[in-house]
């Protein structure tokens, strides 16, 4: 990857420092749900809705679902009208999910939060604006550094966690989403002076067809890479999304007592995210590390020590009556192992379709958002089925073990076609 360095005099770092500003913040608006769980729930049992274990994991798993989705509409949206109008109009909707949140507070029903959420999806879908508009200003060879500024937005998942709870305490859970959409305003104004399309000198449209979609859904690596994503970035975006769930439903006197001891915090429910932000973190910030290790030996062979690693630890989680402490190292662990195999799955996808990467990104990019939508759904079905999540994490389990057949399939004929014929290691 480029240096910093070689940025200078090349391209156009307002547009830059905008789409990285607008990714980062859509990605802690599209998953604000998930550390605002607990306050919800008991903001909607004071108005007499009692949500099931099902209707919880359905509203904290609709802006994951609705963000794969889109990615898609407003990839073709790009296309069409350009990416910042495209931009402009996703943010406003996002934003007037947000004040219309702050504005209803308690009045609230599920029913809408159902339609806020979906909304929260439209940032969930900047991926496909963010990155595009970003990457047309550079060169090929800077391409690596550029997508990876625009897109360092993983981060903003662990800053909901660490703060949402809080301020929720402080001034009621409503307000967090007044806080979010008074930033994601202050981002709209900067983006909108900031933020342009790269000009036809610089960069030349090449609109994508439904046919180009449909071309590469017929290859059958299209779909292997699809698992493998749905299962690394979906049990990322899945875990992140229902940790503080889990966390209060599993270890609640737990953290009650260590807020008490060590922080003299008496809110369980702002402990609960400071856990869930310490475990979030780990697949936050090492994706990058698991590019780096695939490039040296590997994206199979390192998916390979990835994926086992997160099973057995699943397994583990599954079977064994750990300890707080134990479980806090496991989660850890298991969504370091998910970040960094999200890092060795992009490792490969360049190598084998490299000439329709922008498709091919927006594609797995919705699989590893149906894969997060899953992985929740699937938690809450095993807490209302049977009051726990054994089944839930075995049923992971065994996912991931397919993955790892996955690969044991198609290793060989990658690594004797197009792995033959490219530089990096397979």
């Amino acid at each position: 990857m480029a240096s910093l360095k070689a940025l200078k005099g090349e391209g156009h770092w307002p547009t830059l420092l905008a789409a990285f500003l607008y990714f980062d913040f859509s990605f802690m608006v599209w998953t604000m749900l998930g550390p605002l769980s607990t306050e919800i729930t008991e903001a909607l049992a004071v108005n007499g809705f009692m949500m099931t274990p099902d209707q919880k994991a359905t509203l904290l798993s609709l802006p994951i679902l609705a963000g794969a989705l889109l990615r898609i509409l407003l990839g073709f949206g790009v296309d069409k009208f350009g990416a910042k109008k495209t931009a402009l109009v996703s943010q406003g909707i996002v934003i007037a999910a947000l004040f219309f949140t702050y504005l209803q507070a308690e009045a609230i029903t599920y029913g809408q939060l159902l339609v806020v959420a979906f909304g929260l999806g439209f940032a969930g879908a900047s991926f496909a604006v963010a990155l595009p508009q970003a990457g047309q200003w550079y060169p090929p060879k800077l391409q690596g550094v550029v997508l990876g500024i625009a897109g360092a937005g993983n981060i903003g998942v662990v800053i909901d966690f660490l703060f949402a709870p809080k301020i929720a305490e402080i001034w009621g859970w409503d307000s967090v989403f007044l806080v979010g959409a008074v930033l994601s305003s202050i981002i709209f104004v900067t983006y909108l002076f900031m933020a342009k399309d790269a000009p036809e000198d610089v960069y030349k449209p090449n609109p994508k067809k439904l046919s180009d979609y449909a071309k590469l859904l017929k290859d059958r690596d299209t779909w292997w890479f699809n698992l493998f994503y749905a299962v690394s970035f979906g049990g990322f975006v899945g875990f992140a999304g229902y940790m503080k769930v889990y966390l209060m439903n599993t270890y609640q006197p737990e953290m009650s007592a260590l807020g008490l001891d060590w922080l003299a915090e008496e809110n369980v429910k702002v402990m609960a995210g400071y856990f869930g932000a310490v475990c979030i973190f780990a697949g936050a910030v090492l994706r990058p590390v698991g590019g780096a290790i695939a490039d040296k030996m590997g994206g199979i062979k390192s998916l390979y020590i990835f994926y086992g690693t997160v099973a057995i630890l699943a397994v583990i989680n599954a079977l064994v009556p750990l300890p707080f402490w134990a479980a806090i190292i496991v989660l850890f662990l298991i969504m370091a192992n998910l970040g960094m195999a999200n890092g060795a799955v992009f490792q490969l996808v360049p190598q084998r379709f490299g000439k329709d990467i922008g498709i091919m990104t927006g594609i797995i990019g919705a699989a590893g958002g149906l894969g997060g939508t899953a992985l929740i759904k699937t938690l809450g079905w095993s807490k209302g089925a049977f009051d726990g999540y054994t089944a839930g994490f075995l049923i992971f389990a065994a996912v991931v073990l397919v993955a790892i057949s996955g690969i044991s399939l198609v290793k060989t004929r990658w690594r004797t076609t197009w792995g033959a014929a490219v530089a990096a290691r397979i």
